[in-house]
């Protein structure tokens, strides 16, 4: 996976730990305002948080499950 096309230009580069523990603003797309809203709403502070929150896990697995329904 090429990492700099998921993060801003300032985290191209940076080894998938330094991402990781990066603020959510880090990724591609989300604003600081969207990051203050994520930690506001969920507690959200870092990429690793936003990837261990459970409706995102809760989404993943509902998609994947889905997915092979018949």
């Amino acid at each position: 996976m090429n990492i700099n096309l998921a993060v801003d230009k300032s985290y191209e580069g940076k080894t998938f730990n330094e991402v990781a523990n990066a603020p959510v603003s880090a990724l591609s797309g989300v604003t600081e305002k969207d990051a203050q809203l994520l930690e506001q709403a969920f507690g959200v502070k870092t990429v690793s948080d936003l990837a261990k929150l459970k409706y995102v896990r809760w989404a993943q697995a509902i998609v994947t499950l889905a997915e092979t329904e018949q």
